[in-house]
C-alpha cells in the first residue's frame, strides 16, 4: 500500500492564525515548533493541587481581599478586594491594605499602618503606623553577584530580612531590597520619596529624609538625621555619619565623618563645593573672553 509523506512545518513563534494560515496554504498534516509555546506547563499545579491550594485562602469580611487560614489578622484591619495575604502573616490593628497589593508569607504589619494599591510585602516586618504608597516593593532580594571559577556570573544568597521602623513613610515605587548579610534597616520617623531605591544590607537612622531618585547602593550605614536631596546617590560600603545633608545630584564616594552639609561628585564640604563651581564658571568665562578677543 502506498502512503503519503507527511510534509513538517518549523515555527518558532507559533500562533493560532499562524496555524490556520499554514495548513490551509501549505496542506500541512503536522506542525513541529522549535521550541515549547510556554514553559510554564511543567511547573503548574495539577488539579488536585490547585484546588487544595485555593481552599486555603478566604474572604477576608472586612474590604473583600483574600487572606491564607494560617494568618493572624485584627479584625479592625480592612483587606481591600484584590489584596492577597499569605501564610503565617501577622496583620495589627487598623492596618489598611490596598486593592492589588500582596503581603507575602510571615510578613508582619504594624498597627494602623497603610498600603497604597499594588504594594508587594515580601520577607520583611513594617513598624506601626506607616504610610506605603502606590507600587512600593519591599524585601525583594538585593543586587549581588559574583564570577565564579568557570567565570560565571553566580547570584550571592539573599536570605535575610528588611525591618522598616515606626512612623516611616514611603513614597510611590521605591524599592527597599532585603539584606544577604545584615537585614536592611528604616529607623523610626524616616521619610523617603518616590523612585528611591535601597540596597541590601542598607542601614539608615531614625528621623531622617531620603528626596525623589536617591540611590543608596548595598551596605552603605547612615546615621540619624540624614537629609539627602533628589538624585543623591551613594557608594556601596560607605558611612555617613549623623546630621548631614547632602545637596542634589552629590556623589558619595568615602566616608562622611562629620556632620555638616556637602555637595558635589564626589561629595566634598559645601563651602568647597561652591568654590569648585565658582572657579570653573571664571574659568569658563575666562576662556571664551579671550576666545572672542582672539577673533576680533
Amino acid at each position: 500500500m502506498a502512503m503519503g509523506i507527511t510534509r513538517l512545518i518549523a515555527l518558532s513563534e507559533p500562533k493560532i492564525s499562524a496555524f490556520r494560515f499554514a495548513l490551509s496554504k501549505l496542506n500541512a498534516t503536522a506542525l513541529v515548533f522549535s521550541r515549547p509555546i510556554s514553559n510554564n506547563f511543567t511547573n503548574q499545579h495539577t488539579g488536585e493541587d490547585a484546588k487544595t491550594e485555593y481552599q486555603e485562602f478566604e474572604k477576608w469580611c472586612n474590604g473583600g481581599g483574600l487572606f491564607h487560614k494560617s494568618a493572624c489578622i485584627d479584625p479592625s484591619a480592612r483587606i481591600e478586594i484584590g489584596a492577597l495575604v499569605h501564610s503565617e502573616s501577622v496583620v495589627g490593628a487598623n492596618v489598611y491594605v490596598g486593592s492589588g497589593s500582596v503581603v507575602g508569607p510571615a510578613v508582619t504589619i504594624g498597627q494602623s499602618t497603610r498600603t497604597g494599591y499594588n504594594v508587594v510585602l515580601s520577607n520583611c516586618t513594617i513598624g506601626d503606623f506607616c504610610v506605603i504608597h502606590h507600587g512600593v516593593c519591599i524585601g525583594q532580594d538585593g543586587f549581588g553577584f559574583f564570577v565564579d571559577e568557570q567565570g560565571l556570573m553566580v547570584k550571592k544568597s539573599q536570605c535575610l530580612k528588611a525591618r522598616i521602623g515606626n512612623c516611616v513613610e514611603i513614597g510611590a515605587n521605591t524599592c527597599i531590597d532585603r539584606g544577604s548579610w545584615r537585614d536592611t534597616v528604616v529607623g523610626d520617623h524616616t521619610k523617603i520619596d518616590n523612585l528611591v531605591q535601597i540596597g541590601h544590607n542598607v542601614e539608615i537612622g531614625k528621623n531622617c529624609m531620603l528626596c525623589g531618585q536617591v540611590g543608596v547602593a548595598g551596605s552603605v550605614t547612615i546615621g540619624d538625621y540624614v537629609i539627602l536631596g533628589g538624585r543623591v546617590s551613594i557608594r556601596d560600603h560607605v558611612c555617613v555619619t549623623s546630621k548631614v545633608r547632602l545637596a542634589a545630584n552629590s556623589c558619595v564616594t568615602k566616608n562622611i565623618c562629620e556632620a555638616g552639609d556637602y555637595g558635589g561628585f564626589p561629595a566634598v564640604p559645601i563651602h568647597e563645593w561652591r568654590k569648585q563651581v565658582a572657579s570653573v564658571r571664571q574659568t569658563s568665562k575666562e576662556f571664551w573672553h579671550n576666545k572672542k578677543k582672539k577673533f576680533a
